[in-house]
């Protein structure tokens, strides 16, 4: 059989037990002396070195398990190819993403209602995997590890020199624009769109705020339009460009610089704010390792009361349907999950637990932490969206319209509804199907 990545719509076109045939022979397996070996492929490439060395921890400390942990690149894509030859992984590591919507839609991963270390997972982030699905569906698929966080990524010690204030509405946010615009020594913000995907992190968080959580449901199943609420955030997007480093003599447009130029040029004091996620803070660093860089939630409801911080399933623990040996497994899980380990590996990559403890948390995250303790987060909104729609570049073409807003938006509202039905035919087939039943 030639060897090629399964695609979304042909997994989605597989019957579950053919999927399954297809994907978990040889699950759970054993060594010549009798162990049982415990595979996990994550997609995390960049927290090899931490992997390698709880690997290396935990089979010191078994004698009865040997775990092995790849981090490859590319890795979900490695995971679709092992799919087609046959050699499923016990345990994948991705993200609460389309990509495990996919995989729960298709019958392939556990319930792992079972394990007792659910229990310790915030009721927020096991909100959050619900969301992803298709539909809402019985038990629990995903053990979720740790979360990242959008929203404005700022200097603190450049606010407390100004004696600027955090803003809680966006009309506090558009007035520190103003006055930072009239001082002229920095832009607002530094937008790095010539980086299509970069536009994402902004609209989470600001149409987060502004949306009914559960919109793409609303409607896959035929009772909303993105068009009836989407429009004043685009609205809100173009509105940020006025403030960005176009204010700046000599410096690129946002459509002509970079993520890595955005990073860099925030980290070294171009602009006051960045709207991002914590994800661009160690790119951030290596322009300028002494930069404070703080966080704040976007202030983009109406209500200061109702904001919320855009906050995802970074990385989760799926099992195998079939795999044998759940115990070892849950072992497995139980030991990433010890509070020396889970903190590790929050230290290194700046990352939010999704479990319940005394963790120490990055001091990037204080600004939003009475968020985090609340619950008061929700997932990014593209996580629902199809890859094929590339949402993010429909923004671009909308942000760089240089018709008037009323028009330019209409524009892009259009295509937006017109694209959902067309990239998800089986999806809303799926959905309309089960609110028929239900």
């Amino acid at each position: 059989m030639t060897a090629k990545p399964i695609t979304r719509r042909h997994a989605l076109g597989l019957s579950a037990a053919a999927l399954s045939s297809v994907l978990f022979a040889g699950c759970t397996s054993e060594t010549a002396d009798g162990k049982v070996q415990v595979e996990i492929v994550s997609y995390k490439q960049e927290a090899k070195s931490i992997f390698d060395q709880i690997q290396a921890d935990f089979n010191a400390a078994h004698d009865d398990i040997v775990l092995k942990i790849d981090s490859p690149a590319d890795a979900v894509t490695i995971m679709k190819t092992r799919f087609v030859r046959e050699n499923y992984p016990d345990v994948i590591g991705i993200g609460g993403d389309g990509d495990y919507a996919n995989f729960v839609d298709s019958n392939i991963l556990a319930d792992v209602s079972d394990y007792e270390g659910i229990g310790n997972v915030k009721k927020s982030y096991t909100d959050i995997l619900k969301s992803v699905t298709y539909v809402p569906m019985e038990g629990i698929y995903g053990v979720p590890y740790v979360a990242n966080a959008a929203g404005m990524l700022y200097n603190v010690d450049m606010f407390e020199e100004k004696g600027w204030s955090i803003p809680e509405t966006w009309d506090e946010l558009i007035e520190l624009c103003e006055e930072i615009k009239a001082e002229g020594e920095v832009a607002p913000f530094y937008l790095g769109y010539l980086d299509t995907w970069t536009i994402l992190s902004p609209w989470n968080s600001v149409t987060v705020n502004m949306v009914p959580s559960d919109l793409a449901r609303q409607v896959n199943a035929g009772k909303a339009k993105f068009a009836d609420y989407y429009g004043e955030p685009a609205r809100r997007m173009r509105q940020m460009l006025q403030y960005s480093q176009t204010l700046l003599p000599g410096e690129p447009g946002p459509f002509a610089a970079s993520y890595n130029d955005a990073c860099t040029s925030f980290a070294n004091g171009k602009s006051a704010m960045y709207p991002c996620g914590s994800f661009a803070v160690p790119q951030i660093l290596t322009g300028n390792p002494d930069i404070n860089v703080g966080m704040f939630a976007m202030p983009s409801a109406d209500d200061p009361a109702d904001r919320i911080v855009v906050s995802g399933v970074d990385l989760q623990w799926c099992v195998a349907e079939t795999c044998p040996h759940k115990e070892a497994v849950f072992e497995v899980l139980d030991y990433l999950a010890e509070p020396e380990n889970l903190q590790t590996y929050l230290d290194d990559q700046r990352a939010i637990p999704c479990v319940e403890g005394d963790f120490t948390l990055d001091p990037l995250f204080d600004g939003i932490q009475e968020f985090l303790d609340e619950d008061r987060v929700l997932d990014y909104l593209d996580h629902s969206y199809q890859s094929a729609m590339a949402v993010d570049a429909q923004l671009q073409t909308m942000l760089l319209d240089e018709r008037d807003d009323d028009t330019a938006i209409a524009a892009f509202l259009e295509r937006f509804d017109t694209d959902w039905l067309r990239y998800n035919r089986d999806v809303i087939r799926k959905v309309q199907e089960y609110e028929s039943q239900h």
